[in-house]
């Protein structure tokens, strides 16, 4: 099944899984859930903080539990690549990571780069974690991982560099 705005609005969870609309991009919905983080990122950031993005972080991974079990089962496919609430919660983790500075768009980039290449390829431990765990929980969860991943790469560049710099 390929969901549509009726099925996006006909269920809350619906809306939160599909990313408010994202996941019906018709090609590479993924990308799109990940590129949404990044204004939501922006907006908790001025109003709040890096407080404020953890909280969102928080909120949207216990939601996009619910919601992406519930959008699963009625879409009949558990991970269904339509399902993007996942990588909005996941990169907006990310992004709480990049660099502040006249680089943070470059930094972003990487950090968009990163996470979507961990996302799509699922390296170990990811694609244990993609196999073993199911449910809505399993689809939050992987991009969890592919979230740390990036977040363990960018620390990583950033010390070499500045570490090169110095």
């Amino acid at each position: 099944m390929k969901p549509d705005f009726k099925f996006l609005i006909a269920h809350p969870a619906h809306f939160i899984a599909l990313g408010f609309g994202a996941g019906l991009a018709p090609k590479a919905p993924g990308t799109f859930g990940t590129v949404l983080a990044i204004p939501i990122y922006l907006a908790c950031d001025l109003i709040g903080g890096n407080y404020l993005v953890a909280g969102m972080v928080t909120v949207l991974f216990v939601l996009g539990i619910w919601a992406s079990a519930k959008t699963g089962k009625a879409l009949g496919v558990s991970d269904h690549g339509s399902i993007v609430i996942d990588e909005v919660a996941a990169f907006l983790l990310v992004l709480a990571f990049v660099p502040s500075g006249p680089t943070t768009h470059l930094w972003m980039a990487v950090a968009f780069v990163t996470f979507r290449v961990f996302d799509i390829t699922k390296p170990w431990p990811i694609s244990v974690a993609d196999r073993t765990i199911k449910g809505g929980f399993g689809v939050m969860f992987d991009d969890l991982l592919a979230a740390l991943l990036t977040i363990v790469f960018l620390l990583t560049i950033r010390a070499i560099t500045v570490g090169a710099v110095a």
